[in-house]
C-alpha cells in the first residue's frame, strides 16, 4: 500500500512507498502522523519543494458496503493513430461497511420504547405524527448515514493526498422493471426509465453462486424457481441462478418436488426470494445526493453507469470486490498495480448517549457509567498492551472496549483478549468511530 505523506506544514504531498517511508523515519527526516491509515509526515519539505501529479479518487457506493479506490492516472498518446489511452495505477483500496441497518434498529427501538411511555401516562395526548415538514431532499437517517459516511472519507483522504479529480458510479436499479421485465411504455407510471440488466442484479441478490449446490465460479444461468411451463411469472421474485447441470436436473419440476429432500435450502431460497429490494432502493434513494455532496466538494466529478463499469473488470479480468469496482469506475483502459491489499473501514458509531439498558418492554434493566472515559481511554481507541505478568503475558494491539473497573478488552486482528489492566495499556490512536482490518484476497 502506497503510504500518506504530509509535508512539515501539514499540507498533502505525493505519496511514496512503504520502503522509502521506513527509510524516511530512520534517518529522521519524517515523523509519524497517524497511524490508521499510516501517515507520515516530512520535517524538511513543503508543497513548494515537490512536483504533484494527478490523483483521483474513485468510488462505487453500495447498500451495506461502498468501495474506493485511491488512482493515479496517467494518459498516453499514441504516435501513430493519436489515440489517447488511459492507464490507473493503483495505489490503495478501501472498503467502507457502512451501519444504516444498526441505525434503523436503533430508531425503531427509541420509537417503541417512546410510544409505550406516552401512551401509558400521557393517554390524552394529541398525536403528532401529521404535522411535521421535511427540508427539500431530507433522507432517512439511515440513509443519509451512507452519504455522510462517503462524504467523511473523501475528505479525510483529501487531507493526506493531494486528489484532483473524483469519480462516482451513478448507478440505477430500475424498480418497475425489475418486479416485471415484460414491463413497457404507459405501463410505467412515473420515474426515470433507465433499465437495469436483470442477469446483474439476480447476481447480487443470489450472491453469484447457485442456488441449488452453491457452485461458483461457473456460468450460472437464469432460472424460474415456479417454472415457466408451469404458468410460473418473469417476475423478480420468481427468478434465481443455477448453474447448467442443477437448471437441466430441475426440469420443469416445482422446487417443492425438486428439494423435497432438502427442506432447508427450500425454506432459504423461498425466503430469499421474497427479500425486498431493499438495496437497491437504497442506491437508487442516495445516488443524487452523493453526487451533490461531491460536486460541493469543487473538485470535477466523472461519473460512469453500473454497465461500463462491469465492462471494463470483464475486460480487464479483475475479480469482482467492491473496492476493485471502483477502480474500474468511469472511463479507463488498463489498470496497473491492482493486486494490492484492501483497508477494510468499518463504521462503528461513537458509543450512545443512552446510559440507561432497557428490557424488550421499555423498563430499566441496568444503568451505564456516566463518563465515557476511564483512565484516560475510552471505547475504540486503538491500544497497545504490553502485559509483563500474569497467563495473559504478551503484547496487543488493536481496539479497546473500556470498564469502569479498569479492566479492558482489546480486539485484535485474531481474537479477543479480555480482562487487560489499564495500566499494560499506551494510547496510540484515539478512536474516531470506524474500526480498521486489512485484507489480501483480491490479490
Amino acid at each position: 500500500m502506497a503510504v500518506f505523506v504530509l509535508g512539515k506544514n501539514k499540507r498533502p504531498l505525493m505519496p511514496c512507498s512503504e520502503k522509502r517511508a521506513r527509510l524516511l523515519l530512520e534517518r529522521g527526516r519524517a515523523r509519524v502522523h497517524r497511524l490508521v491509515p499510516f501517515t507520515i509526515r516530512l520535517v524538511d519539505r513543503t508543497v513548494a519543494d515537490c512536483a504533484l501529479q494527478p490523483l483521483e479518487l474513485k468510488i462505487d457506493p453500495g447498500s451495506k458496503t461502498s468501495g474506493l479506490a485511491w488512482v493515479r492516472t496517467r494518459q498516453s498518446v499514441n504516435a501513430q493513430s493519436g489515440e489517447i489511452t488511459a492507464t490507473a495505477h493503483v495505489l490503495n483500496l478501501f472498503e467502507l461497511i457502512h451501519r444504516g441497518l444498526q441505525i434503523s434498529q436503533a430508531l425503531t427501538a427509541r420509537s417503541q420504547m417512546r410510544r409505550r411511555r406516552r401512551s401509558a401516562n400521557l393517554r390524552y395526548r394529541a398525536p403528532r405524527f401529521l404535522n411535521r415538514t421535511r427540508p427539500t431532499g431530507w433522507l432517512a437517517p439511515s440513509l443519509q448515514h451512507r452519504v455522510d459516511t462517503i462524504q467523511s472519507w473523501v475528505q479525510r483522504i483529501r487531507r493526506y493526498a493531494p486528489v484532483t479529480h473524483l469519480a462516482q458510479e451513478l448507478v440505477h436499479f430500475d424498480m418497475q422493471q425489475l418486479e416485471n421485465p415484460e414491463i413497457t411504455g404507459v405501463e410505467y407510471q412515473q420515474g426515470e426509465l433507465v433499465g437495469y440488466e436483470v442477469r446483474e442484479y439476480l447476481l447480487e441478490k443470489w450472491q453469484r453462486q447457485c442456488a441449488y449446490c452453491d457452485a461458483i465460479d461457473v456460468p450460472l444461468q437464469i432460472e424460474h424457481i415456479h417454472p415457466k411451463a408451469r404458468g410460473g411469472p418473469n417476475r423478480i421474485s420468481n427468478l434465481t441462478l443455477a448453474c447448467a447441470p442443477c437448471n437441466v436436473k430441475k426440469a420443469a419440476q416445482h422446487i417443492t418436488e425438486f428439494l423435497a429432500t432438502d427442506p432447508k435450502r427450500l425454506a432459504h431460497i423461498q425466503a430469499q426470494a421474497k427479500r425486498p429490494l431493499r438495496d437497491a432502493a437504497a442506491v437508487n434513494a442516495t445516488r443524487w445526493a452523493l453526487l451533490n455532496t461531491l460536486n460541493a466538494t469543487g473538485l470535477p466529478v466523472n461519473t460512469g453507469s453500473g454497465g461500463l463499469t462491469k465492462f471494463n473488470r470483464t475486460r480487464l479480468k479483475i475479480p469482482k470486490t467492491h473496492a476493485l469496482d471502483a477502480v474500474c469506475v468511469g472511463s479507463v483502459d488498463h489498470v496497473k498495480q491492482w493486486q494490492k491489499p484492501t483497508l477494510v473501514i468499518k463504521a462503528t458509531g461513537r458509543g450512545s448517549y443512552q446510559r440507561t439498558r432497557l428490557n424488550r418492554f421499555g423498563f430499566p434493566r441496568g444503568y451505564l457509567t456516566r463518563q465515557k472515559q476511564i483512565h484516560g481511554f475510552q471505547t475504540g481507541d486503538r491500544v497497545k498492551a504490553v502485559v509483563t505478568q500474569g497467563k495473559k503475558i504478551g503484547t496487543y494491539v488493536g481496539r479497546v472496549a473500556v470498564r469502569a473497573s479498569g479492566s479492558f478488552n482489546i480486539q485484535t486482528a485474531q481474537s479477543l483478549i479480555q480482562g487487560i489492566s489499564y495500566r499494560y495499556c499506551t494510547l496510540i490512536q484515539r478512536g474516531d468511530g470506524y474500526g480498521y482490518s486489512l485484507r489480501t484476497d483480491s490479490n
